[in-house]
């Protein structure tokens, strides 16, 4: 085990089982049910549970009835194209690792399976389900030792497999920078899907470089121009643009979602979408 693996096993194993979490079992806390009815509201209800929608059209408050699982089964993706190789603070790729981490941590803590898998524009690994410590220190070797250079990520073909490998209901994690075409629809109507972004600041909010020669870390494409005003002003509208079909999709989807910069800590961001 190499010693940036040890880092992230040591660091995120102590914010799961130590001080972050606390006296709490996991970050699953209220994950582990499922649908089963509609109630007409009684007081005392939580108010968070109640259907708006039918709420509405039946004219007076009903809420959701849920049922709870055994156990979950967790499925955490690491995106790994070549556009991960990249950061000014951490790379995106070792923040990556240490989301993965933390999910798999939590899973094992709270006794729910855990499994990994590493996708590009292809599947490149995906690990057996599993309850083990062992599992999550393998998940982290694996994105760490993995090379993404020269690699574009694929994210129908993320689907297609995803649809065709997960026969079990899972709570799937995603984790990516999330840049291009993506739909995760007929994922979100199978399983629950959570993505987390992973960004650098100064991936979207870049300063003028001048003249020089950059590499495109997913084609191996190299450009030489002056990275000037008008260029960062194009360069950011389409990451904009980016994002806010990103964000649309999601919220119809029923994907929930949360950024990371290469910055912050993993497990806040995650504590406090995940509550």
């Amino acid at each position: 085990m190499n010693k940036a693996v040890k880092k992230i096993i040591l660091k995120t194993k102590k914010q799961v089982y130590g001080d972050m979490l606390g006296n709490n079992a996991s970050l699953f806390q209220g994950e582990g049910f499922e649908f089963a009815e509609l109630r007409e509201y009684v007081y005392g209800d939580d108010v968070r549970k109640i259907d708006w929608k039918t709420t509405a059209k039946l004219g007076k408050p009903f809420v959701k009835i849920y049922k709870e699982e055994r156990e979950l089964n967790v499925v955490v993706v690491s995106m790994l194209g070549g556009s991960v190789y990249f950061g000014t603070v951490k790379q995106k790729s070792d923040v990556m690792a240490e989301v993965a981490a933390t999910l798999g941590f939590s899973a094992v803590k709270n006794s729910d399976l855990f499994s990994h898998m590493i996708f590009a524009d292809k599947m490149y690994g995906f690990s057996k389900a599993s309850k083990k410590l062992f599992s999550v220190h393998k998940a982290v070797e694996d994105i760490v030792a993995f090379d993404p250079l020269g690699k574009e990520a694929d994210y129908q073909a993320l689907v297609e497999t995803l649809i065709n490998r997960l026969k079990k209901k899972a709570l799937l994690f995603i984790v990516s920078d999330f840049v291009g075409e993506i739909d995760l629809k007929l994922l979100a109507k199978k399983h629950d899907v959570f993505a987390v972004i992973v960004r650098d600041r100064f991936e979207e909010n870049p300063s003028e470089l001048g003249y020089l020669r950059l590499i495109d870390m997913e084609s191996k494409q190299s450009f030489e121009g002056d990275v000037d005003s008008g260029t960062l002003k194009q360069y950011k509208k389409a990451l904009h643009d980016n994002d806010e079909k990103l964000y649309k999709q999601f919220k119809k989807q029923g994907v929930r979602f949360t950024k990371v910069y290469t910055h912050e800590e993993p497990i806040l961001k995650l504590m406090k979408k995940m509550r």
